[in-house]
């Protein structure tokens, strides 16, 4: 129900949308656009499956519902928590309570309480809407490090940092900026996360990179890259619209409201933005990739899509829309250039994660300070605190994990493939003329 209201001019109305429609909005747009970013994760999938040899397509698929389904548990029993509730004004964490759930009002109006409505009603959303949009985001970021990782990192070690990433290193860097601490205290500005998501989904991944090392014979003795070109081309393209399609709702969900004509406005200008920034960046990376990779790379263009989403990421919410066409394009620069970085310092990153979510979220997270509001001082120094802390994070569970488990397959299981090995299964048995009889079994020879 719509109600009308007088504007300070004469004979004016403006139709205000009632409280319960306001709420029921908002919490419809938090689950719509959160189905929108848990699709990213199918993006994800396939962009990392068409990446690898086929030997470690299935293995990836396993890897990748894994890490959602232990980020969706482990953001539930602790990560949420320590992300959102109770931290203090200025404060570094929230509560070590487990568990999440529905307010006690929201409790009280399901079992027929009246009285509760309105209490209810002036929250803005329901609180379990919230949860599961800012659940998914969580996925995002360990799925950045299973890109890079791929075909040489364990399974159960895998996991267990993802675990790890889940329950502490990404919620307390939420805890510092969304969740109200010291870095939102100071006015640190990332709206939908270039920082916050991919910027620490990056440092995990290359403190994980470093550990694990690269794959054989990747880096020659001469200096010269093994090229690794994708099993599965299309797989990885459309991998690649997946994600921009999540991006839309992981940068216009960000807005978490969309009850009033002003964030249905609000939105739209996001959503722009965000269309805009990676399409420019799919052009500009094609344009410089014969100069930093030495040919038109589609890998290239691929990744300028996603760098150019990150980028946005930080400051969607521009009003001058060149603005999200230039950061894309710097965005798209950053990962082209990146990209040919790590293969000199020899860094092994099968997708290109690094520099698409490191480099992209470095650039968007600054490039707020151009028409976003965001202040310099503040936006370096949440990304120095947010680097060294989450990379030097992960670098020690990495390094735990593979002094107690061993991080890295052996060299038979990555000659044989993981799929065979370690799943006794492959992804396509068509191409398969005889499988090595060791390769049987669930064993790891």
């Amino acid at each position: 129900m719509a109600v009308e209201r007088t504007s300070g001019q004469p004979n004016a109305r403006v139709t205000v949308v009632a409280e319960e429609t306001q709420f029921v909005l908002s919490s419809l747009s938090l689950l719509l656009w959160g189905v929108l970013v848990m699709w990213m994760c199918a993006g994800f999938t396939m962009l990392e499956a068409g990446s690898v040899r086929t030997k470690n397509a299935s293995v990836v698929c396993l890897k990748n519902i894994g890490l959602y389904a232990i980020a969706g548990i482990a953001f539930y029993l602790i990560g949420y928590s320590i992300m959102y509730v109770g931290v203090e004004e200025a404060g570094w964490f929230g509560s070590w309570r487990p568990g999440v759930g529905s307010t006690p009002a929201e409790q009280a109006l399901l079992t027929g309480d009246v009285a509760a409505h309105t209490t209810v009603e002036q929250t803005g959303h329901a609180s379990m809407s919230h949860w599961f949009f800012q659940m998914v985001f969580v996925a995002s970021t360990a799925s950045i490090v299973s890109g890079t990782l791929a075909e040489r990192v364990r399974l159960g070690a895998f996991f267990l940092f993802v675990a790890v990433l889940t329950t502490f290193i990404y919620p307390l860097v939420g805890a510092w900026t969304w969740g109200g601490g010291w870095l939102g205290a100071l006015g640190f500005r990332d709206f939908a996360g270039s920082t916050v998501v991919h910027s620490t989904g990056g440092w995990a991944a290359l403190a994980g990179a470093v550990i694990v090392g690269a794959r054989r014979n990747k880096f020659r003795s001469d200096g010269s890259v093994l090229a690794t070109p994708p099993s599965n081309v299309p797989a990885v393209t459309l991998g690649v619209f997946i994600i921009w399609l999540g991006f839309l709702g992981f940068n216009g969900g960000s807005q978490l409201a969309l009850g009033s004509a002003a964030d249905a406005v609000a939105v739209s200008v996001i959503v722009t933005n965000t269309n805009l920034a990676a399409a420019t960046g799919v052009l500009t990376a094609l344009a410089l990739s014969r100069h930093a990779l030495g040919r038109v790379d589609l890998r290239a263009g691929l990744n300028g899509a996603i760098s150019g989403l990150v980028a946005i990421a930080a400051g969607p919410d521009m009003v001058d829309h060149y603005w999200a066409c230039a950061i894309g394009a710097v965005g798209a620069a950053v990962c082209t250039y990146g990209m040919r970085l790590l293969e000199r310092l020899k860094i092994d990153d099968e997708v290109g994660a690094i520099p698409a979510h490191l480099g992209g979220g470095l650039w968007g997270t600054v490039a707020v300070c151009i028409a976003a509001g965001g202040n310099l001082a503040v936006q370096i120094l949440g990304i120095a605190a947010i680097a060294v802390f989450a990379f030097s994070t992960s670098f020690a569970v990495w390094w735990l994990i593979d002094k107690v488990m061993g991080a890295r397959i052996s060299p038979r299981v990555e000659e044989l493939g993981q799929d065979a090995t370690e799943l006794g299964i492959v992804s396509f048995p068509e191409f398969v003329l005889a499988r090595p009889p060791e390769s049987q079994g669930d064993g790891a020879p």
